[in-house]
């Protein structure tokens, strides 16, 4: 292989990890409903789409609601 083929391999590897961190806390913080500094950015076209296709963000969705949109879209 050559130097520029190990050299696109470790440049990945550390991006790879220096982003790791970063992204895990944002993830988390997402899953648990804690606000996130990408809010402002994401919040708006998020309840527009909910809002077009009728969706409930505090509603549960039960097994036979899950398996015929499994269904649906497979």
């Amino acid at each position: 292989m050559t130097f520029a083929g190990w050299l696109t391999i470790v440049l990945f590897a550390v991006v790879l990890t220096a982003l790791a961190m970063p992204l895990g806390r944002y993830m988390a913080a997402v899953y648990t409903g804690e606000r996130t500094l990408l809010d402002p950015l994401f919040k708006t076209p998020e309840r527009l789409l909910y809002r077009v296709m009728r969706v409930d963000p505090n509603r549960g969705q039960d097994w036979k609601a899950y398996a015929k949109s499994l269904i649906i879209f497979s």
